[in-house]
């Protein structure tokens, strides 16, 4: 007895599993061709948010006087991506955004909290 697949599957034919395959393969390339296309948007607005993310969070944190925890209900939405780091003793904060960008921002007596430029962050490594 003949199934809808067997005709397909003679001699040329292609399966149902075979076409959803080169489908799901169109597809992914056009996802990573798009990806590519947009990296460059993509790493500048991960940029800018973590170095939003580290001054607010940094503002809340020594000028504010709250915890941590308090401070990461700031965070705007879409921003959970974004990870913080709070190293008191040096009153700093770094936030990062995995594989694309990190700032730190650092509380200074008269200047309030400033983002630190990436001369600065190097020689903290």
């Amino acid at each position: 007895m003949a199934t809808p697949d067997s005709k397909s599957a003679g001699k040329g034919g292609m399966t149902t599993r075979r076409k959803i395959g080169y489908a799901l393969l169109a597809i992914l390339i056009i996802l990573l061709i798009l990806f590519f296309w947009n990296l460059s948007f993509i790493k500048g607005q991960s940029r800018v948010g973590a170095g939003y993310a580290a001054h607010v969070i940094c503002s809340c944190r020594y000028i504010g006087g709250r915890d941590m925890a308090s401070c990461e209900s700031d965070k705007e939405d879409g921003m959970e991506i974004i990870s913080l780091a709070d190293d008191p003793e040096n009153k700093r904060v770094t936030a990062s955004v995995p594989f694309f960008a990190h700032d730190v921002a650092e509380y200074r007596d008269g200047y309030g909290c400033i983002n630190l430029t990436e001369e600065e962050v190097e020689a903290l490594d």
